[in-house]
């Protein structure tokens, strides 16, 4: 997908503005360069990390944000291969050929432009490619997602692997999910075949190799700083994990999805996270009442939770080993370390959660479900929670996943960097959009995009560097950021944010915007649209612009079988 030349100028005088300011003094300018890390994590929602109110045991990553900064409005695109495009090129979806998903290719039957879709543009450089050409050595450990389907076969091409994007060196998986004992695994462009001992799990493999390499990296005695993108498969579905990790949680999540949705807001209000005036929206329509449920269903329902709680702890340890050998080597104290989400806790497997097939209907009966409890977390079957769960991962926000409200996009984030965090553990609100994190990390390493690659013009970038508010929590932020997924549209501007659910049926103009000011309603609980129809009209007009600048041309119906495909996650509004 390309930008008009009208919008290319445009936006490439708009961004050289803003980033050739933001970039004009770097914090860590003099000093040696820095280690940079970026650890992603998958489906997990805005409040399921302990230093964002969670139950859930996080001790490795709340001690990055107690030495470094939580910031608390960091938005994504809803969904994660469109999120790692943007967060490694700083460029929005759209314009890099990303919208979505490469597996919904699958679905959009014979639709013209798949053929373009999914295939990053050669003229969109990427943070690891700048960052290999300043001397770095690069690594991607974990998911890429960033492929392709007609480039996944052992003798398919290699144009969007990691290594001809800029990284040294690939282990992980390539596509968005793997199973977590016997993965689905790669080493620079080709398969893997292996044993996989009994006790083994992917976490733990991919800490091993993301250790393994800063070792060899510090004996090999070279002065290069390093450039690591780490993607575990944790939480996204199917979740796994020994019982020894589940089992604690099991009393906490009898309580039900309804307490402890409860039990987080309140906890996160006394942590300062939310506004003490942040009213949070009722459970949606056709989320299930935990007390509305049956005995049987009650007692799976929990488990399913418990282990997924008992995932992100396990990951959480191994998080706790990498930063121990950061430690152990004098890396830590001059590495960054941003760790997000990229999306949304997971809204895909409905009321009924998937059992031991991951995106088709769970049609076990849930008395055998109970009596095969235990199976649950093991290798034995595919599983994910059922949605209502995720709307407690997202507490306080409305939905979820693949949603335009901010249940669907806003995630945790944690910057960490001992040299030049000055007031630990504080709390940033500035808004910060995924697109702002490769300029912030090119500007930390004293570098930059270049506008032009072996006489290629690239792609305006149109994030801005956020590295001013590290210092200083009174330094602007993002003022404008357009959201498109699968037809729904939501436009923020400031304070104020709007958001249309698109009717596949229905043309655009027919969509019906919602309106909510960010300053006093912290969670997307009341629709001003009625009342300040004025605002709502700008702000429309505000997404066009976006859109004509980012976009790619004439917004495109959802085809019939992607609309059926998002209708399985119960996309379209209730009432």
């Amino acid at each position: 997908m390309q930008i008009s030349r009208r919008g290319f100028v445009a936006t490439l005088l708009a961004t050289t503005t803003l980033y050739s300011g933001a970039g004009a003094r770097s914090l860590g300018h003099g000093g040696p360069r820095p280690n940079i890390i970026t650890i992603v994590l998958d489906d997990v929602g805005y409040s399921d990390l302990g230093c964002f109110g969670a139950e859930i045991r996080t001790p490795a990553i709340d001690s990055l944000a107690t030495a470094g900064l939580r910031y608390v409005h960091f938005d994504t695109k809803s969904v994660c291969a469109s999120t790692r495009a943007s967060m490694l090129t700083g460029r929005n979806s759209h314009t890099i050929n990303m919208p979505d998903v490469p597996d919904i290719a699958a679905v959009m039957g014979k639709d013209p432009n798949i053929a373009r879709l999914f295939r990053m543009p050669g003229n969109a450089q990427n943070m690891a490619q700048v960052l290999q050409k300043q001397g770095y050595a690069t690594w991607a450990v974990g998911k890429w997602h960033m492929i392709p389907m007609d480039e996944l076969g052992p003798d398919a091409g290699r144009g969007n692997w990691p290594l001809q994007r800029g990284f040294d060196y690939f282990y992980g998986f390539p596509r968005g999910w793997t199973d977590q004992y016997r993965p689905e695994l790669v080493e620079n462009d080709g398969y893997l075949k292996r044993d996989f001992p009994a006790d083994y799990h992917l976490s733990v493999d991919l800490a091993d190799k993301a250790i393994s390499l800063i070792d060899d990296h510090v004996a090999a005695k070279g002065d290069k700083p390093f450039f690591m993108n780490l993607g575990f498969g944790t939480a996204h579905s199917p979740i796994q994990v020994a019982r020894k990790y589940s089992a604690p949680y099991d009393a906490i999540y009898e309580k039900g999805w309804d307490a402890v949705r409860e039990e987080r807001f309140t906890r996160m209000k006394r942590m300062g996270l939310i506004p003490a005036n942040t009213r949070m929206p009722p459970r949606e329509a056709r989320d299930r009442a935990w007390d509305d449920l049956s005995d049987d269903e009650k007692a799976v329902f929990a488990r399913y939770m418990a282990v997924y709680a008992g995932f992100i702890e396990h990951c959480d340890e191994q998080i706790g080993r990498l930063l121990d050998a950061l430690r152990k080597k004098a890396l830590f104290e001059n590495t960054i370390i941003i760790l997000i989400s990229d999306n949304g806790a997971a809204s895909e497997a409905g009321q009924e959660g998937f059992f031991d097939g991951l995106y088709r209907a769970n049609n076990i009966p849930i008395a055998e479900q109970r009596a095969r409890i235990d199976e649950l977390g093991t290798a034995k079957t595919q599983a994910e929670y059922p949605r209502p769960w995720a709307m407690v991962g997202d507490t306080p926000l409305r939905r979820y996943k693949l949603w335009p409200y901010s249940g669907g996009t806003r995630t945790p984030m944690i910057f960490h960097w001992p040299r030049h965090v000055t007031d630990p553990g504080a709390i940033r609100r500035q808004f910060v959009d995924v697109i702002d994190i490769a300029p912030t990390l090119l500007e930390a390493a004293d570098t930059r995009f270049d506008s032009v690659v072996d006489g290629v013009m690239q792609i305006p970038v149109a994030g801005r560097s956020f590295l001013s508010s590290v210092r200083s929590r009174k330094a602007p932020g993002r003022q404008v950021q357009y959201f498109e997924l699968r037809g729904n549209r939501a436009i923020t501007s400031g304070r104020w944010r709007a958001v249309a659910i698109h009717d596949c049926d229905q043309p655009y103009a027919n969509d019906r915007w919602e309106l909510f000011d960010l300053e006093s309603d912290f969670a997307e609980s009341t629709d001003l649209a009625a009342r300040y129809p004025a605002k709502v009209k700008e702000l429309k007009a505000l997404w066009d612009d976006q859109w004509a600048r980012y976009g790619t041309g004439e917004l495109a119906q959802p085809t019939a079988l992607t609309c059926r495909y998002s209708d399985m996650f119960d996309r379209r509004p209730v009432g």
